[in-house]
């Protein structure tokens, strides 16, 4: 009994695809690369141009205090042999403490840096999915698929007219190139000077 219930609920299964698939053949689908409309529209390059000029005087003057500590350092290398106990104590401790301030310094940067960056990121995605809802119902299409489709033919992606669009409405001179979307680090790589170590 319970093998032929599986087979009548099989066959309505199969039935009900079938009758839906005129349904199905007569929808407008569309297709979007929400990542590449991140990485490739002009508003991205807004956004990664903003976010550097606005952290790069902070990015410069924690290159500057990295140089000064380094010089410290190989100066306290080269002479430490020539300075008196006290000295050497005294400079040893100053570097070290110069370059746990670096780090914190440098620490501070990179977070505040990527709160700054995903909140743009956020507003990016809300203009984008506006974006997009406009182009589609101005295009009469029913259904827009995005994230977690496995394929798409090239017909139905409407990605290349979506940008084409986010062009049209961006500031002249914003055109992005691709991979334009905004850098995940303002601060400057490697870590501080390393200190000497007492004798």
């Amino acid at each position: 009994m319970k093998g032929v219930f599986k087979s009548v609920m099989w066959g309505s299964a199969v039935a009900s695809l079938l009758a839906a698939a005129p349904v199905w053949a007569e929808l407008k689908i569309g297709y979007v690369n929400y990542a590449q409309l991140m990485e490739q529209s002009p508003q991205a390059k807004v956004i990664a141009d903003s976010i550097r000029s606005e952290f790069m005087p902070r990015q410069r003057e924690l290159q500057t205090q990295e140089q000064t500590l380094r010089t410290r350092a190989d100066k306290l290398q080269k002479d430490g042999a020539t300075m008196t106990d006290d000295q050497r104590t005294r400079e040893e401790k100053e570097v070290r403490d110069g370059a746990r301030d670096l780090e914190r310094k440098k620490q501070e940067a990179q977070d505040d840096f990527n709160a700054r960056r995903n909140e743009e990121l956020s507003r990016l995605q809300k203009t984008l999915i506006e974006e997009v809802r406009t182009y589609a119902k101005g295009q009469n299409f029913d259904l827009v698929l995005a994230d977690g489709v496995i394929y798409a033919a090239q017909a139905i992606d409407i990605t290349p007219a979506v940008l084409n669009v986010l062009q049209s409405h961006a500031p002249k001179g914003s055109a992005a190139p691709a991979g334009a979307a905004p850098k995940s680090s303002a601060a400057p790589s490697g870590a501080g000077p390393k200190t000497p170590q007492s004798k």
